[in-house]
């Protein structure tokens, strides 16, 4: 539940951050805006518009007060890390205190999306011309910290398994096809998406080869 389908906060204050990241405001930068997020998670939520030139884009927004709760959230991890580590006999072989400075690395590293548009141009130019895996434009001019604007892609939700029954997708080829990716990122590129859940996942159902 937590993928894309958390509360959204005030469509003011996203608009907020969005303006004062990028420097312009709304009608500056956009047209067609929905004030209505299209997806809410648990760090960000997404809006639609339209670029002046024409191209669709989903504009990703971080959660204000996120981190300060992440941080809270940490201190209460650390003192159960280290109480274990302390008083139960496998906890020191277990390294709980390790494993949540691990983690605390990973989670704080999700909410810059600077690193997140990097690495999202890194996967595209790796799989543009694979006929595979297609990975969204990044507008780098538009991206910061905070905010994310990238293009808009269409396609069925990887969990949506009744649409694509009813579109004759071929399900066991897709499913190939998903290890192939997977697998060729991790073992052949050492660089992978790391958060393939059905929220960040789209079937393209208008292929004629499914």
């Amino acid at each position: 539940k937590l993928q894309d389908r958390v509360p959204p906060f005030d469509s003011a204050i996203s608009m907020q951050i969005i303006e004062q990241n990028i420097g312009q405001s709304i009608s500056e930068a956009f047209t067609d805006f929905e004030e209505t997020p299209l997806a809410s998670a648990s760090l960000a939520q997404v809006h639609v518009a339209k670029l002046f030139s024409g191209e669709e884009v989903a504009i990703k927004v971080i959660r204000p007060g996120v981190e300060k709760t992440i941080k809270r959230d940490l201190e209460v991890m650390f003192l159960i890390a280290s109480l274990v580590e302390k008083f139960w006999e496998e906890g020191k072989r277990l390294r709980p205190i390790e494993i949540v400075h691990d983690y605390e690395s990973t989670i704080l590293s999700e909410l810059n999306l600077e690193l997140e548009a990097s690495n999202t141009v890194r996967l595209r130019d790796k799989w543009l011309h694979s006929n595979k895996l297609y990975v969204p434009e990044v507008y780098l001019e538009y991206s910061s910290r905070n905010v994310m604007v990238m293009e808009r892609i269409y396609g069925v939700m990887a969990s949506d398994i009744e649409t694509m029954k009813a579109n004759n997708v071929n399900l066991k080829k897709l499913a190939y096809l998903g290890v192939e990716i997977f697998f060729t990122q991790v073992f052949e590129d050492n660089f992978f998406h790391a958060d393939m859940h059905p929220g960040n996942v789209f079937v393209d159902i208008s292929d004629p080869d499914n």
